[in-house]
């Protein structure tokens, strides 16, 4: 039983040496693939039919700050004023926690230039939710829900 140990703590550390030394050769390094993630949804609208959202986020919850962007589209459906369509870009952040739940993950949208900072809880891998500037979920908090395609 010492011997099999033993030989395993060998393989063991042999491995992670060999990992530690890392490429020799720059090109023999597999490049990192940008992560983009696409979620969408119909919001509730006092004077409209909805607001079809559509949010794009690149890069990953582990990526630097510069490396987090977002595109968000809001297409109002059926109002009376035909409002334009408004397109945000700039870059996102990683919130931990919200008054009801300090683990929860909320991301925070702020765009380039004008126009409104948004934060969306992560409900799940697959579901994003609209939440106030506070981080507190509103009561139709279902009907703010965005899904990943």
């Amino acid at each position: 039983m010492q011997i099999r140990t033993l030989l395993a703590g060998t393989a063991l550390a042999a491995l992670l040496a060999g990992c530690a030394a890392g490429p020799t050769d720059q090109a023999a390094a597999p490049a990192m693939e940008a992560t983009t993630a696409n979620y969408q949804g119909t919001l509730p609208c006092r004077n409209c039919d909805g607001i079809d959202l559509n949010v794009t986020l690149n890069g990953e919850e582990q990526s630097a700050d510069e490396e987090r962007t977002f595109d968000l589209e809001a297409s109002y459906r059926g109002h009376p004023q035909n409002p334009p369509d408004e397109n945000y870009a700039g870059n996102w952040e990683v919130l931990e926690g919200t008054e009801q739940d300090p683990t929860a993950t909320v991301y925070e949208l702020t765009p380039d230039g004008e126009g409104q900072t948004y934060y969306f809880l992560r409900v799940d891998e697959q579901t994003l939710e609209l939440i106030d500037p506070n981080l507190r979920r509103f009561q139709n908090s279902e009907m703010l829900q965005l899904r990943r395609m």
